[in-house]
């Protein structure tokens, strides 16, 4: 029977151990991590996203600050806002919220952040400790960190397999394949180039899906026993109901009665990516004091 691994459980979870890593910091080094997040003009679904990063933080006793620009904002200013909290000292983690308006430069934004503080774990710092097996160091991204912490909940011992990640962004398949290496993973990396992108995703041991396409992983294309971790967040418009609904990269329906394990959309990796930029927001706290 295939088992459905529960992000909300596994991150609520998690959230309580950071709640006692933050009561232990307070007590002991009178330390509150604080996040300082950063959102620019009123996209929708921007704005549901921070706020249940703002809700989840105050939860479990963080600090959190919220800076709401408007959406005409100059770089300069945006810039400026960056460089005030990372010369705050009681500021551990800065998230700006992407994406960002077109006339703003992201790449600016992301290498202005100080690596210390980048709690999203994209500055080139955090990617290059990550690369060269540093990841001690880092602050990594959060999503390929709580994929990973999904996957190992029901394999905790990875090595040997083979991993097939579907999807190259800077942001989800190449840092999640970067941490499977480090598991002991035998790595294959597909894109939209990968030719018979079917028959490789079919030697897969694990499979991710982080392509942004919904249903684009056929059960065909799936071994037996596989075990599957579905980063994709894709509204589609369901035509019976009149309604829109979120689905993942992969046919979940089809593709579940052959897999070993599998993570369902919504309810697997969205929350572990929230529960990794609080535990991230911590590191940087303790990291600040070391």
């Amino acid at each position: 029977m295939t088992h459905i691994i529960d992000g909300k459980i596994i991150a609520s979870q998690l959230q309580e151990s950071l709640k006692q890593q933050i009561i232990t910091l307070q007590t002991d080094k009178n330390i509150t991590p604080h996040l300082a997040v950063i959102i620019v003009g009123d996209d929708p679904a921007s704005q549901v996203y921070v706020a249940s990063k703002e809700r989840n933080a105050k939860n479990i006793g963080m600090k959190s600050t919220l800076i709401r620009l408007a959406d005409n904002v100059s770089q300069s200013e945006l810039n400026q806002h960056i460089t005030d909290l990372n010369n705050d000292k009681l500021v551990h983690g800065i998230l700006v919220q992407l994406p960002l308006p077109k006339h703003l430069d992201e790449e600016m934004v992301i290498n202005l952040i100080d690596p210390k503080k980048d709690v999203d774990g994209f500055h080139p710092i955090n990617v290059g400790y990550l690369h060269n097996g540093q990841a001690n160091k880092a602050l990594t991204p959060c999503t390929p960190t709580g994929s990973i912490i999904l996957l190992k909940s029901f394999c905790s011992d990875l090595s040997g397999k083979h991993a097939v990640v579907v999807g190259r962004s800077n942001i989800v398949g190449r840092p999640i394949a970067e941490m499977l290496l480090q598991e002991n993973c035998t790595v294959t990396i597909a894109h939209s180039r990968t030719q018979n992108l079917g028959d490789i995703c079919k030697q897969a041991d694990i499979l991710i899906a982080a392509v942004g396409k919904p249903h684009f992983i056929k059960a065909d294309w799936v071994k037996n026993n596989a075990i599957i971790i579905d980063v994709g967040i894709n509204r589609i418009h369901n035509t019976e109901t009149g309604k829109s609904k979120l689905v993942g990269d992969v046919d979940f329906d089809a593709v579940q009665v052959k897999t070993a394990a599998i993570t369902p959309v919504p309810g697997g990796v969205g929350p572990m990516t929230i529960a990794c930029l609080l535990q991230n927001t911590i590191k940087a706290a303790s990291l600040s004091i070391a």
